[in-house]
């Protein structure tokens, strides 16, 4: 890419300030295709449930359980289904769709970007591999219950993260959930089934603050290793 890269600070707010403002960035880098590539980490306040674009209907249920866990509803402006965001790290990458002077497939896109993931966490010492499921997640309300390969999976098929994208001409937005201690028992409520997800807190043996800040500050290094380079 040999972009220069645009860090926004760490930020802790509702998921509607925090999609507003991802919404707002994809629009300015869109209309300026020399803006650099702009990486932002957050975290959700108060936690929500999170719906992809097309998400256009969900589980009558979760209405209710989102009134007794004090849980936002929110859409996002990118694909894929629904996300949990308690116990994660959000991403937001935002950058041009040539890749080295080159156009990709969304495929291709994803790889590029989830590499400066797959490259920080091999520092952390956790190796990560692409997801296998097929299209059929789609009629899975739960983003987190199948790993596609768009998604970032630990050796025993376990997800760490699900990212998910969305297109402005020449510009794309990818979102990513990354798991650091994920609430286990109000995603069975939410999803109906065992979830097969892992968080950071159990990878790298620390509690929240420690994981969070650690991943702050090495998936940043990576990214200005791998995407200015």
């Amino acid at each position: 890419m040999n972009q220069p890269l645009q860090f926004i600070p760490y930020s802790e707010t509702s998921g509607k300030l925090h999609m507003d403002l991802d919404k707002s960035l994809l629009d300015r880098h869109s209309r300026d295709p020399q803006s650099p590539s702009i990486l932002r980490f957050y975290r959700w306040d108060p936690a929500a449930i999170s719906l992809g674009f097309h998400q256009k209907k969900y589980p009558e249920h979760w209405d209710a359980i989102a009134e007794r866990h004090n849980l936002d509803i929110v859409c996002r402006p990118s694909g894929g289904r629904a996300v949990l965001h308690k116990g994660d790290l959000t991403y937001a990458v935002i950058t041009n769709i040539d890749i080295n002077g080159k156009k990709r497939s969304h495929r291709e896109i994803y790889e590029y970007i989830c590499g400066f993931l797959i490259q920080g966490f091999a520092e952390l010492g956790v190796n990560l591999t692409y997801g296998l499921a097929g299209r059929g997640y789609i009629h899975n309300p739960s983003c987190f219950s199948t790993a596609t390969n768009a998604d970032l999976v630990i050796s025993d098929g376990r997800k760490l993260i699900g990212s998910a994208q969305v297109y402005r001409h020449n510009s794309v937005l990818q979102h990513g959930s990354i798991a650091i201690d994920p609430d286990f028992e109000l995603l069975k409520e939410l999803f109906v089934a065992e979830v097969p997800i892992v968080g950071c807190q159990e990878l790298m043996q620390g509690d929240r603050q420690y994981c969070l800040q650690k991943l702050i500050e090495v998936l940043s290094q990576s990214a200005r290793q791998y995407f200015c380079a």
